[in-house]
């Protein structure tokens, strides 16, 4: 029999599928629980990494987390599986984290990506200004937050109670949406990109393009690199998903 490997000089290591566990499960549900609905593989409820139970606030999330599961194929590949991830993060690790998350985001917002500004070339300055102003006008009107664009790599002491208003509104979050909301900001950045996908003013789309206007300028004018077309098609993935997380738990929350 012939195995799949990866080679390395000297070295036969299996190809990364043949490390991944395998799909130990026939068929993926979901069902009412206590709280919320539970996905279950072949009958027994998804736990998490530190075996509690995973229960979904609403329908639409645990049919998203459901979909991840019944999408894997004879290998199951975690890191394909943003939305569950997610989950598990946010019933593990976020309740006992939860002021170290909100001071995270802040910090971010102190220095936040839409505020840094190219002072060259004019083309990238004037898609900057363009793309991130309105992000910057979003977050004065929707959060009282004035935030200042500047030139070059070096920060710029934002206002204090305009960071008070972001550490505000992440406070307010529960576990999920803390949960992604400071998954996106260091994905993106961002946190004001995470606070504007957060309330719906920009959908995961969205998110990626402004996230990324820098890296596909690049692109622009010296080509494709594949190893950054393959990040970047990650991160769109991921921020879309994200996108879905959140509209999800919009949804109808259990009776």
């Amino acid at each position: 029999m012939t195995e799949n490997y990866e080679t390395k000089p000297g070295v036969k290591i299996p190809a990364r599928e043949n490390s991944l566990p395998k799909r130990f499960y026939k068929e993926v549900s979901i069902t009412e629980a206590e709280g919320g609905y539970a996905v279950l593989l072949d009958g027994r409820p998804v736990k998490s990494p530190a075996k509690q139970g995973l229960t979904l606030p609403t329908r639409a999330m645990a049919e998203l987390v459901a979909g991840e599961w019944a999408a894997q194929g004879e290998r199951i590949d975690a890191p394909a599986m943003p939305a569950s991830r997610l989950c598990f993060v946010a019933i593990d690790l976020i309740p006992n984290a939860r002021d170290a998350t909100i001071a995270e985001v802040t910090k971010y917002a102190s220095t936040d990506l839409v505020c840094f500004r190219a002072p060259e070339p004019p083309e990238l300055a004037a898609a900057q200004a363009a793309s991130w102003d309105p992000i910057i006008a979003w977050a004065r009107s929707a959060l009282d937050a004035h935030f200042v664009p500047a030139p070059g790599v070096m920060p710029v002491d934002q206002d204090p109670v305009a960071l008070q208003r972001v550490m505000q509104r992440a406070g307010e979050c529960d576990n999920w949406r803390l949960t992604t909301l400071a998954h996106v900001t260091a994905v993106c950045g961002s946190a004001l990109l995470g606070l504007a996908l957060l309330d719906g003013e920009i959908d995961g789309e969205k998110a990626f393009v402004l996230s990324t206007l820098d890296e596909h300028f690049q692109i622009s004018q010296w080509g494709e690199d594949h190893e950054a077309t393959d990040r970047l098609a990650r991160l769109r993935t991921e921020l879309r998903v994200m996108h879905d997380v959140l509209r999800a738990l919009d949804a109808a929350p259990a009776a």
